[in-house]
């Protein structure tokens, strides 16, 4: 592991870093803050997935989570959201929504894509595997929380693995990437024609099928121009409530897509896991 950049902030350290993936077959970068509170004892980790077009910088910049996770004694961990370098396959036609930037999460099984896009192996094993070589991480104390295309990620990672992590949490989730445009894009792209090969990656199908956490919390701008076609977060509602599953859904008004979002909530969001991982 190289260490590109660390800095002080918040009686802590942020730094970024860069290692070679198994899983990926590129050089994958990620950040993480480590307040001092890890003098001497590990301390619990809350993973953070970042959604289409970002890379770990987009929250490490703009997602204001440093000054809680100080106080709170968290370490955050945000990585890329998709492989990239020389020879990954991107988007044919040069599209935001799918390839480099957009690897929602899954592994690729679909010809050029399964050569590097294996997200899912990366976020559930290969990095947790180092973070908990080279940080001061209780691996017995996780959570795990993301934006869009990462709130996604972090409610399907989240239901699939419910003994691993004690929180879940999502702003502006892709909650049925089965039924919505971006969703039915990449997970044909990456997995193939047979929808019965997404479900795995689509957190109301799962609830549908039986998964469970013990809560959840999401929180959902009202001004968001992709509400209504893309994330729908009523359709999760409707699987928690069917499921027993507590939802706490709360709407934003004026609020839109943006780290300005992110940002105003993501403390809420660490207390929120910060209990959980007493």
């Amino acid at each position: 592991m190289e260490t590109v950049s660390t800095s002080r902030a918040h009686g802590g350290t942020q730094g970024v870093y860069r290692h070679a993936s198994a899983a990926t077959a590129t050089d994958m970068t990620f950040s993480v803050f480590v307040p001092d509170h890890a003098a001497g004892a590990k301390l619990p980790v809350v993973w953070y997935l970042s959604g289409l077009t970002c890379t770990h910088a987009n929250v490490t910049e703009k997602g204001e989570f440093r000054a809680a996770c100080a106080e709170l004694g968290l370490i955050f961990v945000a990585p890329d959201t998709s492989p990239r370098g020389d020879g990954v396959p991107d988007d044919p036609a040069g599209a935001y929504d799918f390839g480099l930037g957009a690897g929602f999460y899954v592994d690729a099984t679909e010809a050029p894509y399964a050569a590097n896009y294996r997200m899912w192996r990366y976020v559930t094993e290969e990095l947790p595997t180092l973070v908990a070589a080279g940080f001061p991480a209780d691996m017995d104390r996780q959570s795990i929380m993301g934006h869009s295309m990462g709130g996604h990620g972090a409610l399907t990672i989240g239901l699939t693995f419910p003994d691993r992590y004690r929180a879940v949490s999502a702003f502006a989730p892709i909650v049925a990437p089965s039924r919505v445009p971006w969703g039915e894009k990449a997970l044909a792209g990456y997995l193939g024609p047979d929808r019965a090969a997404w479900a795995k990656h689509d957190a109301v199908a799962l609830i549908e099928g039986g998964a469970r956490v013990p809560a959840l919390l999401v929180d959902q701008g009202e001004a968001d121009n992709f509400l209504a076609e893309q994330l729908q977060p009523q359709l999760l509602a409707t699987a928690c409530e069917a499921a027993g599953i507590p939802l706490t859904l709360r709407m934003q008004p004026g609020y839109d897509h943006s780290y300005n979002f992110i940002s105003t909530f993501m403390a809420d969001h660490l207390r929120w896991h910060a209990a959980r991982l007493k």
